[in-house]
């Protein structure tokens, strides 16, 4: 990904792309846990190595709402070398036994660690889930002998994500302007998805 400094005024963005702000955010030291360490029927499960096609399949569920491509665009082989790696930790959270949501720890750069996925299914949006999924992450990320943990959201996830980062302790440090392929217009996801963010396609 290329960064330039863009000048004051409006930017023109072709047909068939959304532009989004992207806000970077870190922690340098733990938090407090802001839930009760224990929910009833609620497992943070560790799946190593997941099978591309449930980890596509969640990944989906999760994010189509708000247009998440990346990991649909990248090829098998690319994403499995990610997923493969022990240093990349998935996580998904069970409800009662259902799917609720995914965490995904990266552990590649040396005493950092990035929340590089993390949400919940629709039906738990507000059940205090992602709370609960936000603590179990800060525990196992400073488990490790990190001095960083970041992750980034932008304008186009649900408008709580950011303060709901900012609660959990992560501290803005920087702000982005990414530039990307609608993928309702690519196919990857089907027009009508994401209603609330038009279509210039």
């Amino acid at each position: 990904m290329t960064r330039s400094e863009l000048a004051d005024g409006y930017h023109a963005v072709p047909r068939r792309k959304l532009a989004t702000i992207v806000t970077s955010l870190e922690m340098r030291t733990r938090t407090e846990p802001t839930t009760e360490s224990e929910r009833a029927g609620w497992v943070f499960e560790h799946r190593p190595h997941p099978q591309l096609a449930w980890y596509r399949g969640l990944y989906r569920r999760i994010g189509e709402p708000y247009l998440w491509a990346s990991r649909l665009e990248l090829p098998d082989a690319a994403l499995d070398a990610i997923l493969s790696d022990p240093r990349v930790e998935i996580y998904r959270i069970l409800a009662g036994g259902e799917e609720a949501g995914i965490v995904e720890l990266d552990f590649r750069v040396p005493a950092e660690c990035e929340l590089t996925y993390f949400g919940v299914t629709q039906p738990w949006i507000g059940s205090g889930a992602g709370r609960w999924m936000i603590d179990r992450a800060i525990e196992r990320a400073w488990s490790m002998p990190i001095t960083r943990f970041w992750v980034h959201t932008c304008s186009l996830d649900h408008p709580a994500a950011l303060p709901f980062y900012r609660k959990a302790g992560f501290v803005p440090f920087r702000c982005d302007v990414e530039v990307f392929s609608d993928p309702r217009a690519t196919g990857l996801y089907p027009a009508d998805s994401a209603p609330q963010i038009p279509s210039f396609s």
